[in-house]
């Protein structure tokens, strides 16, 4: 897999692809300083991976993975771990502090060549997210962190999403066809306009007289699911 490092610091780079030369399965094709410079290479080089420290000179990384047209897999390196809430909110894959342990970095390692392996066995630039892992949410000054599995539902609420799990449901900026992209339809069924369900969640599933079915989440939830959609599920489930 294509390696970029980005840092300010040339002792850190040079420390940084040290360290990853004991993974030869990832090639190290390019350097960056600042965010800027980081913006263009990224874009020219189209890198799988990037190794981004935070304090930087120039422009902000947050915004600068905002603005990327294709974002690569990003690994947060730094030496400041308040800025760790923001990196998962940024769908960083992973977070290592600096100075950098061999151990901590080999298990981020880890995580960057078994998504990549995601990614060419799916042939999808994106790939869904997993449900052991955990995902960061937001909803004005409350932070979670939350398993993907622990998710019951996601409930559009006009351009915003309402996320159902134990007893929270925070509404979040962002809206369902976005979220829709990140989890496995396999598991997180379409079932309407506004509603996406965990199908581990169901409890039961009843006809409804318009054709369609309704389902019964755990937490006393009722999903309608439109005709259409009904006939994808049972096409999905035996009923």
């Amino acid at each position: 897999m294509k390696a970029l490092i980005v840092d300010d610091e040339r002792l850190a780079r040079n420390e940084l692809k040290r360290l990853l030369s004991d993974f030869p399965a990832l090639e190290i094709i390019g350097e960056a300083r600042n965010g800027d410079e980081a913006q263009e290479m990224i874009e020219a080089l189209r890198p799988e991976v990037v190794f981004l420290d935070i304090q930087m000179p120039g422009k902000d990384v947050f915004q600068l993975l905002e603005d990327l047209s294709a974002a690569p897999l990003v690994v947060f390196t730094t030496a400041y771990d308040e800025y760790a809430l923001k990196a998962f909110e940024a769908n960083a894959l992973d977070y290592v502090l600096k100075p950098i342990d061999p151990a901590r970095l080999s298990a981020a390692v880890k995580k960057i060549l078994e998504r990549g392996q995601e990614r060419q066995r799916t042939g999808r630039e994106t790939v869904y997210l997993r449900e052991d892992e955990q995902v960061f949410v937001k909803d004005g000054e409350r932070c979670w962190f939350v398993r993907v599995k622990d998710i019951r539902l996601l409930e559009s609420e006009g351009n915003y999403t309402r996320l159902y799990f134990d007893h929270h449901k925070p509404l979040l900026l962002r809206s369902l066809s976005y979220l829709e992209e990140r989890f496995d339809p396999q598991i997180f069924f379409r079932a309407g306009r506004r509603h996406i369900v965990n199908l581990n969640w169901v409890e039961r599933v009843e006809p409804t007289v318009n054709g369609g079915l309704a389902l019964f989440v755990r937490g006393a939830l009722e999903v309608p699911v439109s005709r259409r959609q009904a006939q994808v599920f049972k096409e999905m489930k035996i009923l």
